[in-house]
């Protein structure tokens, strides 16, 4: 049986739960932008094009309190937050980096797979039609 960390895999199905909240829709773009720097929300807002403000806010809060995000109040006028990562979420940074990295480089082939599997399903739907 093949084994991570001397753990069977068929445990792996324990590591759901954790894996949910690193990996949904944005807590990895969020936390890969922190590990640069401490940001305040508009400012990782602008980075992540594409974000609501209630997706930014409501994934920031989940971040928080799973450990991975502190969240400062700056005494400035009006009151401004800024949000950081916490030495947990650093351990993070390399399987981030890494996997940023791999995005760039292979994400040009998938978008080759993708447009050879759209092609395909278009042109059997044709032949089911011309049928």
């Amino acid at each position: 049986m093949t084994k991570i960390n001397d753990k069977p895999l068929i445990d792996i199905g324990k590591t759901r739960p954790v894996l949910e909240n690193i990996t949904n829709k944005w807590s990895i773009l969020i936390l890969t932008v922190l590990c640069t720097q401490p940001s305040r929300f508009n400012e990782i807002r602008r980075r992540l094009d594409g974000i609501t403000h209630k997706a930014l806010a409501d994934a920031l809060k989940r971040l928080e309190r799973n450990g991975l995000v502190n969240r400062k109040v700056l005494p400035t006028s009006p009151v401004s937050v800024e949000y950081s990562i916490t030495p947990l979420a650093q351990s993070l940074q390399q399987p981030f980096v890494a996997l940023a990295h791999w995005a760039m480089e292979y994400g040009p082939e998938m978008e080759q797979a993708q447009a050879a599997y759209d092609l395909a399903r278009t042109e059997d739907k044709k032949m089911v039609t011309e049928v």
